[in-house]
C-alpha cells in the first residue's frame, strides 16, 4: 500500500542557521525564532489531519515535529536515516570560513561535482540514496487515506526527494533549497511513483483546477 500524501518538512531556524554555519549532524537546537516558526507551521499542517509523524532524531527536527505532535496527539516515529548530510569536521564552519580553508572543495560543490563533506562525511549521492530509501520505506507503510508528515533537514530533503522521484543528480540544483519550516508536498501518481504537489511551501496545498492531466 502507498500513503496518500507525504509532507517533507524542514525544521525551524537555529542559531547556526542565522550565523551561516554548517550544521550537518551536529545536534543544534532551535532558537526562539525557530520555535515560533515550528508552532506556526504546525498549526497549518494540523489542518491536513496527518495520520503519522516521522522525524530525524536530531533535536532541531525532533522539536519541530514535537509542535505538530502537541496539536495532533500523534506519536513521533524517529528515524536516523532522516538526518542531515554528515559534514564531519566541517561542522561549525561558516560558509565564508569553509570557502577560505577549502577552496578546491568549495569549487567542486559549486560546480555540482562529487565531493565528500569533511574528512569522513557523506557525498550528495550518499545522502540522497539514504534519504530516498527512508521515503520509500515510510511511503509504503501507509494507505491512500494517510497523510504522513516527515520532519527533517534542508539539504537531505532536497536531494533525497529528487532521488526518490528519479531525478538525475545533475538536475538536483534546479530544485531550490527549503526555507526554515517550509515543506514539500508529494502525491502518488495515478500509475506509479510520486510527483511534487508543492515545493518550498509555507501554506496549505490548494487543488489544481486546470486542463493539466496531472491535476
Amino acid at each position: 500500500m502507498t500513503a496518500g500524501r507525504l509532507i517533507v518538512w524542514r525544521h525551524g531556524r537555529t542559531e547556526w542557521n542565522l550565523q551561516d554555519k554548517m550544521q550537518g549532524q551536529a545536534d543544534i537546537p532551535l532558537d526562539e525564532v525557530g520555535i515560533g516558526q515550528a508552532r506556526a507551521a504546525a498549526a497549518r499542517l494540523a489542518a491536513l489531519a496527518p495520520t503519522r509523524l516521522f522525524s530525524s532524531d536530531l533535536q532541531r527536527a525532533a522539536a519541530t515535529a514535537g509542535e505538530l505532535a502537541l496539536l495532533t496527539g500523534l506519536k513521533i516515529e524517529y528515524d536516523e536515516a532522516l538526518r542531515e548530510i554528515n559534514v564531519d569536521d566541517w561542522a561549525g564552519l561558516t560558509q565564508a570560513e569553509f570557502r577560505a580553508q577549502f577552496p578546491e572543495a568549495a569549487a567542486r560543490i559549486k560546480a555540482n561535482e562529487p565531493q565528500r563533506r569533511g574528512t569522513a562525511g557523506e557525498t550528495v549521492d550518499e545522502v540522497a540514496t539514504r534519504f530516498a530509501a527512508a521515503l520509500h520505506r515510510i511511503s509504503t507503510q501507509g494507505t491512500a487515506e494517510d497523510t504522513i508528515v516527515i520532519a527533517t533537514h534542508g539539504m537531505a530533503a532536497r536531494v533525497g526527494i529528487c532521488h526518490f522521484l528519479g531525478i538525475p543528480t545533475a538536475h538536483f540544483p534546479a530544485f531550490g533549497g527549503l526555507s526554515n519550516c517550509n515543506w514539500v508536498s508529494l502525491l502518488p501518481n495515478r500509475t506509479s511513483g510520486w510527483r511534487i504537489e508543492e515545493w518550498n511551501a509555507g501554506s496549505l496545498p490548494e487543488p489544481v483546477m486546470s486542463d493539466d492531466p496531472q491535476r
